[in-house]
Formats: C-alpha cells, sequence, structure tokens
C-alpha cells in the first residue's frame, strides 16, 4: 500500500496525539470512502509523512513565501500522484494555518522517533531537498531548519553535514559532505563510506520507517556521497578500494550491495558506490 493509502486508512484507524493528529483529524473527512480499509498503516511511516508536510509548511511560512521550484521538490520528495495532490495541499494548507508552530511537530517527532535517530535525519533531508530547490538557501529556512535539527537532538557540527551534501554541487566541500574531517585515514575513510552507503541503501531507510515514495531523496543522497568519496581518492592519488575478494564488508555494510555476489534491484543498484579502484581519466 502507498503511504497515501495508509493515510487513508490511518485517518479512520490510527490515534496519534499531538499536532500531528490533530493534523490528522483534520483531513479525514476527506478520506470517508476509505474506512473499510483492512490494513493497518505504519504508524511511524504516516507520523513522518505528516511531519515533512506540516514542517515544510512552516518554513514555507518562515520565509514568506512558497516557490514553484520548491513545491515541484516537495511532490518529488513523495512521488504525489495526480489523484492525490488536492488532499496533500489540503494538509499543507492546515498545516499553515494552525496555531501549533513549528516546535511542536519538531519535539513530537523526536519524542516518536526517539532511538530512531536515522529516522530524524531522513525527515532533517526531506525539509533540506526542499529548501535547496531554488538552488539556495534562504537564511531565514537555515535558522529554521537549524532550530528543527536542535530540537531533533543534532548538533551543530551534525547540521552543517547534512546542509553540505545540499549545497550546489560546485560549492560542496567533499569531506563535510561525508561528514569527516581531512585528517581522517584511507583505512577509516573507506569504512566510513561503506557504512554511509549501507544506511542509506532503500531497504534500510523502509525498515527504521521512510515511506517508499521518500526513496528518491536517499539516491540523491547517495550520489552526493559517491562524488565526494570520488573526489577525495583523486586530491589524494590513490585508488581507495573498498573491499578486497574474499573478505567480508566491514561493519553493518555486511549485508549491503556492496556484498559480492549479492542480487540487486534497481533501486539497490541506484545507490550501488561506485569501483574507485578503477582510476578515473582526467
Amino acid at each position: 500500500m502507498s503511504i497515501w493509502g495508509k493515510l487513508a486508512a490511518a485517518a479512520a484507524t490510527l490515534s496519534i496525539g499531538g499536532p500531528i493528529g490533530t493534523l490528522l483529524g483534520g483531513v479525514a473527512g476527506q478520506y470517508t470512502n476509505n474506512r473499510n480499509q483492512k490494513h493497518v498503516p505504519a504508524e511511524d511511516q504516516v507520523a513522518f509523512t505528516l511531519g515533512v508536510i506540516a514542517l515544510g509548511a512552516k518554513m514555507g511560512k518562515a520565509d514568506g513565501v512558497v516557490t514553484t521550484d520548491e513545491v515541484n521538490a516537495f511532490k518529488e520528495v513523495f512521488k504525489v500522484p495526480e489523484g492525490e495532490i488536492k488532499n496533500v495541499a489540503r494538509i499543507f494548507d492546515l498545516s499553515r494555518q494552525y496555531v501549533a508552530g513549528y516546535e511542536a511537530y519538531a519535539e513530537q517527532l523526536a519524542a516518536m522517533f526517539k532511538g530512531n535517530r536515522k529516522l530524524l535525519e531522513d525527515v532533517l533531508e526531506g525539509l533540506f531537498h526542499i529548501a535547496w530547490a531554488d538552488n539556495r538557501l534562504d537564511p531565514r529556512e537555515e535558522q529554521f531548519l537549524a532550530q528543527v535539527a536542535k530540537r531533533f537532538g543534532f548538533t551543530d557540527t551534525e547540521f552543517s553535514y547534512i546542509n553540505a551534501r545540499h549545497v550546489v554541487a560546485e560549492e560542496r566541500n567533499p569531506y563535510r559532505v561525508l561528514g569527516v574531517t581531512p585528517s581522517i585515514s584511507n583505512d577509516e575513510l573507506k569504512s566510513h563510506y561503506q557504512r554511509l552507503i549501507a544506511d542509506n541503501h532503500p531497504d534500510k531507510l523502509i525498515a527504521r520507517g521512510v515511506p517508499k515514495e521518500f526513496i528518491a531523496i536517499a539516491t540523491k543522497k547517495a550520489a552526493a556521497i559517491n562524488e565526494a568519496f570520488d573526489a577525495i581518492a583523486k586530491e589524494r592519488g590513490v585508488a581507495l578500494r573498498r573491499r578486497t575478494r574474499g573478505r567480508s564488508p566491514p561493519n553493518n555494510a555486511a549485508n549491503s550491495p556492496l556484498q559480492a555476489g549479492t542480487r540487486q534491484s534497481a533501486a539497490t543498484r541506484a545507490v550501488k558506490p561506485r569501483d574507485v579502484g578503477k582510476q578515473r581519466r582526467d
């Protein structure tokens, strides 16, 4: 079932309190024809989706304007089907109108996803994608995102690393994109890179509560990670091989697409790391 079908079921069957629950209740009337849904919606996916919509709406209110690029970016984040655009617009408009501030939504998500820090980071990734849609980050949007990140429990440094992945490609610092410092050794860099790629595998995202409609953002994030890794490899003038035949991949990459002989879906191939062992031609 798509996330939009789950929202329909949630409007009838799921009890969520707080501002997110109020928002869900406010759009329940749109889904009256779906009250016989037999599928129980995944609470995390519903909260994730409503949370990103609500915070995206509050962010638009923060800088006083919602650009066409930002609207298109939002549609890209969630793959909104034509038949659901009106319903999503209703959720967005209600979020802007409700008295509850962004703080209430951010704090509820932080409480609901406690112990699932990666999912909170995924929420920020979606918001950054929307904010950077016009290739610039308004200072008011940046301040808004910094406050949301703070309520999620991220440090200023972690916030800057997330932001670095969304900066215009030509201006990206590859070390900040990967969340490391230039002093990192080649071996540590390889291991860190593999963990990042494994953590952003589509199956991993879905397992931790990200709707499958959001996977396009994971693909974009993995591309930025790959490009940053390649840039550092080229800068250091070395072939940073990620694994050697016959050896197990490090840490939690054991079940990732980096493992030799693993059959991969199209979505998996989309985030497959390049073989940097093959030197690029200048």
